[in-house]
């Protein structure tokens, strides 16, 4: 039998305090009884001798202090799990908010799980096929990987978040693959945009979706990644699943982070944010990975709104050191009207030379992103240098660079939020558009590669000239 407590001697915003309490531990359950009955949920967070410090999750608003009961359950916050999770949707506390029946667990899982141990972590080297051709072509996501997405206020990352989670896909005849999707402090508005997304071309069949709302409690925005982490982990190391999880919007976790800090009365760090954040963070991200002898797999992808556009701000900064690479949302190219306005200039994936490559992709892939990164920094640089100069300034491989960045972001980076491009028609796609560059200056790849894909030295001739009577036409026209 628990012991109740009607000891509550204190509430400020989600915090309590209770008194005369024997044998509580950090991160126990606690179930806190109102003088109406309702029934809430905390966990201990703090413990001094017969004092225990308990965040509730559904908020305190309408707690009486000599009215309410507590009890300690003696196990922390864990998550039931069973095959059953997959198509479902649950709030952040792991409830199930789509009218569906209640799942029927195998077993509970404390959701405070801990990084994977380095010396039994295996390297990432496996292709996942996002169907983004800015990802899979230049900024290849690997197995085991974590890759974020940074992102602005008002720019589509809710876009870019549920496309990926629509099109990603493990290439293999056999390989099992879900996605873990996991918002935190989202409207209700955007909430029913994944929802009906998902449902709508069926994603949900092989996804799992952890929501919490801008206007849930802040300390359940805390639960939410740890509970789709489990989810993720359950899935992956125990049905042998390859599991994409997405977070968003990792910017909402660390204010209600800083949120609950301040209630503590912490001292701040940067910014207001406790000086633990990087800690808090990693241990979210280094749950994902591959395992040795393991044939599961945890790919994340964390999506982020950099404050004031800063990528200097603490999240994103610190989310910089932590995970391999990023990519990034750029406002200039939303302006544009380009979708998805994936920057590829500052996007970087670490890991992208492991899962590249014959027998992954193609063996053209390296040199061709290499050469298609040349070309548009070249190009970016030609139409900057037209501006101040004027376009007659600029050389014969200049202007063919300069065209190049904008066939570049008008056809390959372009494709709209729809159209699921495979990592053939990407890696085709950019030797088309390679094509637009003098021979001569493709010199990031290799001459035999140059032959198979993009023709011999006249039929090359013959593009160049075509591209020349193009560039003539164009001026006679202006």
């Amino acid at each position: 039998m628990l012991k109740e407590y009607r000891s509550v001697t204190e509430v400020v915003g989600p915090l309590m305090v209770v008194e005369g309490v024997e044998g509580a531990t950090y991160d126990e359950l606690v179930y806190i009884k109102l003088q109406d009955g309702t029934l809430r949920r905390g966990r201990v967070i703090e413990i001094d001798r017969d004092k225990a410090m308990v965040q509730i999750f559904e908020g305190s608003s309408g707690i009486n202090l000599k009215g309410t009961s507590v009890r300690f359950i003696g196990r922390p916050l864990s998550l039931g799990v069973s095959p059953d999770l997959i198509g479902r949707v649950f709030d952040g506390l792991g409830e199930p908010i789509d009218d569906g029946p209640r799942v029927m667990h195998e077993k509970k899982i404390d959701i405070n799980g801990s990084a994977i141990n380095p010396v039994s972590r295996d390297y990432p080297s496996e292709f996942i096929q996002t169907g983004i051709s800015t990802i899979d072509g230049l900024n290849t996501l690997v197995r085991g990987q974590k890759l974020p997405i940074f992102s602005g206020a008002g720019l589509p990352h809710n876009n870019v978040a549920a496309q990926i989670a629509r099109q990603a896909k493990v290439r293999g005849i056999d390989e099992k693959f879900a996605v873990v999707f996991a918002a935190m402090g989202i409207t209700f508005e955007e909430a029913q945009y994944f929802i009906d997304d998902f449902k709508k071309t069926g994603a949900i069949d092989r996804s799992v979706l952890f929501m919490n709302l801008a206007d849930d409690p802040a300390i359940e925005r805390l639960a939410t990644p740890k509970m789709a982490l489990t989810c993720a982990e359950y899935l992956a190391f125990e049905l042998d699943m390859h599991v994409l999880v997405i977070l968003t919007d990792m910017t909402n976790y660390a204010e209600a982070l800083r949120e609950i800090s301040a209630a503590r009365k912490e001292v701040p760090g940067r910014r207001g944010y406790p000086g633990y954040l990087y800690t808090d963070l990693a241990g979210i991200y280094e749950r994902a990975g591959r395992i040795k002898n393991r044939k599961g797999s945890i790919t994340q992808i964390p999506i982020l709104t950099m404050p004031e556009d800063d990528i200097t701000h603490p999240i994103p900064d610190l989310t910089g050191y932590i995970t391999e690479g990023q990519i990034i949302l750029s406002r200039e190219l939303y302006k544009q009207g380009i979708e998805p306005p994936i920057d590829a200039i500052p996007s970087l994936s670490r890991l992208k030379d492991k899962g590249i490559g014959e027998g992954k992709t193609r063996e053209d892939h390296a040199d061709t992103m290499n050469q298609i990164y040349a070309g548009y920094t070249s190009g970016k640089e030609a139409k900057e240098l037209s501006v101040i100069l004027g376009e007659n300034a600029l050389s014969k491989s200049d202007k063919a660079f300069a065209k190049f960045a904008g066939e570049f972001e008008k056809r390959y980076v372009n494709q709209g939020y729809y159209n699921n491009r495979n990592i053939e028609e990407t890696l085709d796609l950019g030797w088309d558009l390679l094509s637009i560059i003098p021979k001569a200056e493709l010199k990031r790849i290799d001459d035999r590669l140059i032959e198979k894909y993009l023709g011999t030295s006249e039929d090359q001739e013959e593009s160049e000239n075509l591209n020349g009577e193009d560039q003539i036409d164009d001026q006679e026209k202006e």
